[in-house]
């Protein structure tokens, strides 16, 4: 019986982790970088071991060290979580030349799946070879690991070269193993996965299928169970194909096989062989705690003979925080507040007051619905996204609440494509103005600011606003009547509640202020703007600034100030939280200042360098 179980990962994985380890009565050990020094999963667990260094190649990547960590601690098990080391049979191996338990599949099969490559062998689906025109596109793909990390579609044969490079650096950033391979991209395929649980004593189980079509840089967004639309003789084909994948390894533990289908027919991607992040919709629908069965089954104990029925719909969406509208940028700052409303499920690494670094994925939570119904859980799950407090950074929120009322989505017609199609609509500025959020935020400023009527009239007071991309500005003042806004009745206004009444109608905002210029009214974000610009703040055309905290990886060969530059070439590569991006020429012209340099530490706005356009003389 396992008694003490370190888990080999941090954040929301490894918060779940220990959840269910209580619940089994088992003691739980973290083990986190200085970086994570005061995070989550360190604070909850019974005991928590230090890796010096900050990077995940310093700390969550080391095997070595993490082995070590479990020693110390007095561990007799190790459960690696999903990304980092979970895929990777040496450390496996290491686990268990250790004499720990190692809650997961035997390294064997690891080895044989963990490689993207071997795998499709092993499936006898032969590799891609040297691609030509007639193979665009292809997808370039990190052997080792997942999360969309190391992948890029190629177009055009004359993008391969530079796509290959990128894929390596970031897979060996995020895995430690550089190894990358092409293989042809399907433009509207679906993703779709099934979930299986061995034992040791040759039992297999599948449970039911996933669809996790909905990707954002071939990172999933959305997922649900079971993936709607699929015809019995495609469900029964999954299956089959699944247990074919775990016999020919003999599997052991929780294992996810993927696929990508098109036409009706379903194409072997890959075997994962962990626990996916995803693995909350199955839990909901079968009624099971994956986490549980996998110790379990490391304890030797077998499975029934055939699993449990599967029961409603369950959907599940990740919080990032990052702006969609901005290429997906990650965002960096003080998490405030996080509240879901009772009825849903909540997977988070975070508590209020957290702070969200640079060195890792940006996922904040994982927000999951269960109903009978798949509308009734899609219904159910935008409900609880809309009504979240969510005080920080700016996050994906909106776009999650978009993609679940998009016609594509409630009809279970999306594919892989979705976001290539619809991202810009979805990021649109919301058809409903924010003027009445900036109007109940000027009237908690007039409250505050004001007693109350006074006998000589008052002249309208100016606020201004920026919300969505959009402006407002807000003229208040105090009358016979009570406050105004922009000529709406204030029935109540303090520094934390408004309500307005417009043609009998009152509406309720809740107001939160973090800092001085920052403030949250209901889900909404609002900066309050200076009445009159800062001259200062002028940026000079052709800027290329940092649109993100991270570090420079690279500068394009032979790059210096006084070269000429083309429209769209790409100049410098950022890191930030464990994906590379891409910083390019917004113009033909002349490079005047480069400040970028490899390994240079930056913030959001930092000038990286300069583009000084050429303009034709007529």
């Amino acid at each position: 019986m396992i008694s003490t179980l370190l888990v080999a990962n941090r954040g929301e994985i490894a918060c779940r982790i220990f959840r269910t380890c209580g619940e089994l009565g088992i003691r739980t050990v973290a083990v986190h970088s200085d970086a994570d020094a005061g995070a989550l999963h360190a604070r909850v667990a019974d005991t928590a071991v230090r890796l010096p260094g900050a990077t995940p190649a310093e700390t969550y990547l080391r095997g070595d060290l993490v082995v070590k960590a479990a020693l110390a601690a007095g561990a007799d098990a190790v459960h690696p979580g999903y990304g980092f080391l979970s895929e990777n049979a040496e450390f496996a191996r290491a686990v268990l030349d250790a004499g720990l338990a190692w809650i997961g599949p035997p390294p064997e099969a690891i080895e044989a799946m963990a490689s993207k490559t071997r795998a499709k062998e092993l499936m006898g689906i032969a590799p891609l070879g040297e691609v030509t025109e007639a193979d665009l596109p292809v997808l370039v793909k990190a052997a080792a690991g997942g999360g969309g990390r190391g992948m890029r579609i190629v177009r055009r044969l004359a993008d391969l070269p530079d796509a290959l490079e990128a894929a390596r650096a970031e897979a060996a950033s995020a895995f430690g193993d550089g190894e990358v391979f092409t293989e042809p991209y399907l433009e509207r395929g679906r993703h779709v996965e099934v979930q299986i649980l061995a034992d040791t004593h040759g039992t297999v189980w599948t449970l039911g299928t996933r669809d996790c079509s909905l990707q954002r840089r071939h990172q999933k967004v959305i997922e649900e169970a079971p993936a709607p639309g699929l015809t019995a003789g495609l469900q029964d084909e999954l299956r089959t194909l699944a247990v074919r994948a775990a016999r020919a390894v003999s599997y052991v533990g929780a294992g996810t096989v993927e696929f990508l289908v098109a036409d009706g027919r379903a194409h072997f991607l890959e075997m994962n062989t962990r626990l996916q992040v995803e693995h909350p919709v199955t839990e909901a629908v079968f009624g099971l705690d994956l986490v549980a069965e996998q110790i379990r089954v490391a304890e030797g104990h077998p499975l029934a003979s055939e699993p449990p029925h599967a029961r409603g719909h369950a959907v599940e969406a990740r919080l990032y925080a990052e702006d969609p509208a901005r290429d997906w940028a990650p965002q960096t700052g003080t998490l405030h507040r996080l509240a879901v409303p009772a009825g849903v499920r909540l997977d988070t690494g975070y508590t209020d007051g957290d702070t969200i670094g640079v060195h890792y994925d940006p996922m904040l939570a994982k927000v999951v619905a269960h109903a009978p119904t798949r509308a009734e859980a899609v219904r159910k799950l935008a409900g609880a996204l809309e009504r979240t407090a969510l005080h920080g950074p700016v996050t994906n929120r909106d776009l999650l609440l978009n993609s679940l009322r998009h016609p594509e989505f409630t009809a279970g017609r999306m594919d892989t494509g979705f976001y290539d199609r619809h991202l810009a609509a979805l990021t649109a500025p919301a058809a409903e103005p924010h003027a009445p959020l900036a109007a109940a935020l000027a009237a908690a400023h007039g409250r505050s600011r004001f007693g109350g009527w006074r006998n000589l009239p008052s002249q309208p007071q100016t606020r201004r606003y920026e919300t969505g991309g959009e402006e407002y500005e807000v003229h208040y003042r105090h009358t016979r009547q009570g406050l105004t806004a922009d000529g709406v009745r204030v029935v109540h206004a303090d520094a934390r509640l408004v309500v307005l009444e417009a043609d009998g109608v009152q509406r309720r905002f809740e107001v939160s202020r973090y800092g001085p210029d920052r403030v949250h009214v209901n889900s909404a974000t609002l900066t309050e703007l200076p009445r009159f610009p800062d001259p200062a703040a002028q940026i000079t055309p052709g800027s290329l600034l940092a649109p993100m905290p991270g570090t420079v990886v690279r500068v394009a060969e032979g790059l210096t100030e006084g070269a000429t530059v083309r429209a769209g070439q790409p100049l410098i590569w950022l890191e930030a939280m464990k994906m590379q991006h891409q910083i390019s020429a917004p113009v033909t012209g002349t490079l005047t200042a480069l400040h970028a340099t490899t390994g240079r530490q930056v913030e959001p706005g930092t000038l990286l360098a300069v583009v000084h356009e050429l303009r034709e003389t007529p």
